[in-house]
Parts: structure tokens; C-alpha cells; sequence
């Protein structure tokens, strides 16, 4: 699931209700121990302060590291279990939500690379019957408009039924440890209408990522999760990522994952650690560590993992007209802050967790970080202004 404190999308009735589960500003707890501000490096003394702001409104913990020409900064503040007090840790593991997007838009595109299939091929070529029904219609949609989100395929989470089954309340509760199919998501999404007719704008949908892994499986003839380990995960030694398959757990170290499932008691917090991972396959499934995120993303910036050809693809993006100054790739996004400096980046959240992974057009300057809550999504853009623009000059 996604959130992102820089996208402004109209919602309504439990659509909204949906959204605000995922990213609740009221504040419920009070602050806990918070990194050393002071014994932070001069080059992130802001972006520590940013954190602890974050922590002090309301958000458990924080686990992030920055990378850029002076090496690697880390740090840990608040907690990782709000029963024993436990610290958050520079090395907790956590579910990156929609940054999962990046990896499967990776693989496709070194399929390109390899004449396994074009951006321009339909989604009915490789998924022949599966996207039909109330005006949806995969002969029309390519697999260019799913990574970059101008399909108009509906998005499943926006199902007033699933939200109130899988994401909100005591339907979350009884619904946590079941199973789900990719189609059994795909059938919610397609009981309705397109939102816009192909290539008309961007809209972001959860849709499009799971028939982006589907079509990864199909051009690659085995599981997605294979794909993603040998093309990526094993090559650059991401040791701390993974895929869930169908289980509910997180691996150590982590923390505790907390949300506000029922709206009509903003103050009442649960722990949501534990969620069958099949719930969020293909669009949400991964599980990673701030190290891993900024290895992965360094790599990929600095032409590591993709040929000239298909990297200039995936930088190549729509406007986003939901959030000026934001603009979607294949997979990636680019923001410009107020302060001018520009970044490639992606953001992602489960019930419980939000995270987020920004770099220079270079790759060279990195920071990834993660909430074990899903609310404060409002804390997460000060943090990369803290941290690209408040910090004193360095070379990119």
C-alpha cells in the first residue's frame, strides 16, 4: 500500500477512510527517546532534528541512513516496541510497501533489455482475457501505462468492500492472516470502471502493479520473487530483503509495526506486525532495511542494473497533477523541493509501516528511511528537506 506527503489525491466516503488508516496525523503517543542530535555529523544534524520531530509528534520509531561523499550516517530514534520500550536499530527490517514498484519495473525493463518483451506490448498480449470487464480492457493498455500509472484501471484498495474487509477495524482483525490470490484483488479492481480513458493522465493504482509482477512471471516463465532475487537481490548482496510469500511475520532484527485501524478512535493504536504476505503481492510484498534501499537505488541511479537505453526510459515521466513539482517514471518519481535540488525517489506504506528512499539525479547522495506507524505522513517531506536542503553544501 502507498501514501506520500507529497501527492494530494481526492477522496471520498471510505475511499478517505481507507487513506486515513494509512496515514492518521492525530497524535496519540507521547514522544520516546530520540536519536543523539547532538553527536550527529554537522552533514545531518538537521535531518536528525527532522526525525526527532517526527518521533516527538507521534510517530514509534525511525530507522534511517544517508549515504553521500563523506560515507554513511546512521541512525535509530524512538522505539521499536511500544509494550517493552525495545529501541528502534539501524539494521531493523521493515515492508517497503510500493517502493516494491521499483524492483519489479527493474526486471521488466532488463527484459526489454533482453527482447523478452517491449514497453509497448499490450497487456492482453501477455495476459490474454485477464483485464475486461466495466469498460476495462487490456487490449488498450500497455506495459509502459502500468509502470508509469497512466492505465485508469481502477484501484482495488479504493473498494469500499475490501477496505472494509482487509484494511479497516475488526475487518482487518478477522482478515489479517488470510490468503489472497493476485486475481482474487484484480476481480475487486475490475467490478469497476476505468477512471480515465488510456495514456489521459497519471493516477496512481495498486492495479497496475500486480499485472506488472503477473507479466513478469509470464515473460519470465517462473515466479516473480525468483526474478527479483537473481536479478537484483542476489547481485548486490541486498541480504536484508526478501519476499514474505504467505507469511505474516517480519524477519529480525525489526521492530513492532503499529496503526489507527478504527477511525472512530483516533487514540486507540494496535499492533498490525503481523499480515499474510500475499495480501500485498506484487504491489507492497518486499521487506528490506535502509541499507538494502540505498544500495539498491545507488545502483540503479549509477547505471548498475539497467543499459543507457532502458535507465533513460525509466527517468522518463508524466506530470503528476496532483502534486506540482512531482513528476512518475517507470517505477520512480522525481520531486523537485523548494530549495531546488532535485530527486529521484519512492515512497511506500503498509498498515504499520511508511518508508521512503530519495537520491540526487547522480546517485551519489542517498537517504532511506522508515516509520513503524502509518500515520505522520506529514513528517516525511520535512525529513528530505532536512537532509537535501538544510545541510551544509557537500559534493554530489
Amino acid at each position: 500500500m502507498r501514501t506520500t506527503t507529497t501527492r494530494k489525491r481526492p477522496a471520498t466516503g471510505l475511499v478517505a477512510l481507507v487513506a486515513a488508516a494509512l496515514t492518521t496525523t492525530v497524535l496519540t503517543h507521547p514522544a520516546h527517546a530520540a536519536g543523539d542530535t547532538a553527536g550527529a555529523p554537522a552533514a545531518h544534524r538537521a535531518t536528525q532534528r527532522a526525525i526527532d520531530a517526527a518521533v516527538a509528534a507521534g510517530v514509534p520509531g525511525v530507522t534511517a541512513e544517508a549515504r553521500d561523499a563523506d560515507g554513511v550516517w546512521k541512525s535509530a530514534s524512538g522505539v521499536a516496541d511500544l509494550t517493552t520500550g525495545a529501541p528502534r536499530g539501524v539494521k531493523d527490517r521493515f515492508r517497503v510497501g510500493s517502493i516494491t514498484n521499483t524492483f519489479v519495473a527493474v526486471v521488466l525493463l532488463q527484459m526489454e533489455a533482453e527482447r523478452k518483451l517491449s514497453l509497448d506490448d499490450t497487456v492482453e498480449h501477455h495476459l490474454p482475457g485477464l483485464v475486461t470487464g466495466n469498460g476495462n480492457d487490456g487490449r488498450r493498455i500497455t506495459v509502459r501505462q502500468l509502470l508509469n500509472h497512466t492505465s485508469g484501471l481502477p484501484d482495488y484498495l479504493a473498494d469500499p468492500r475490501y477496505g472494509e474487509t482487509y484494511v479497516l477495524g475488526d475487518g482487518y482483525l478477522q482478515h489479517r492472516y488470510d490468503t489472497l490470490t493476485p486475481e482474487t484483488r484484480l476481480r475487486v479492481a475490475f467490478s469497476h470502471p476505468p477512471l480515465f480513458e488510456p495514456g489521459a493522465r497519471h493516477a496512481f493504482s495498486h492495479t497496475n502493479d500486480i499485472l506488472a509482477a503477473l507479466i513478469v512471471e509470464k515473460a519470465g516463465g517462473r515466479p516473480y520473487e525468483n526474478e527479483v532475487r537473481d536479478r537484483i537481490v542476489e547481485p548486490l548482496r541486498l541480504g536484508a530483503t526478501s519476499h514474505p510469500g504467505t507469511s505474516a511475520g517480519l524477519p529480525r532484527p525489526s521492530g513492532r509495526d503499529y496503526g489507527k485501524l478504527f477511525l472512530s478512535q483516533p487514540e486507540r493504536i494496535l499492533d498490525v506486525t503481523e499480515v499474510n504476505g500475499s495480501q500485498g503481492w506484487g504491489d507492497g510484498d518486499i521487506i528490506s532495511s535502509a541499507r538494502d534501499l540505498n544500495r539498491f537505488y545507488g545502483a540503479l541511479l549509477r547505471g548498475k542494473l539497467l543499459p543507457p537505453r532502458q535507465l533513460e526510459k525509466m527517468k522518463s515521466t508524466v506530470a503528476n497533477p496532483d502534486a506540482p513539482g512531482s513528476s512518475y517514471g517507470l517505477g520512480i518519481e522525481r520531486l523537485t523541493l523548494g530549495c531546488g535540488t532535485t530527486l529521484w525517489y519512492h515512497d511506500g506504506g503498509t498498515l504499520g509501516s511508511l518508508s521512503m528512499v530519495a537520491m540526487t539525479a547522480d546517485g551519489r547522495h542517498r537517504l532511506a528511511f522508515n516509520y513503524n506507524g502509518s500515520w505522520g505522513g506529514e513528517t516525511l517531506l520535512p525529513i528530505l528537506d532536512a537532509e537535501f536542503c538544510e545541510a551544509p553544501a557537500r559534493s554530489h
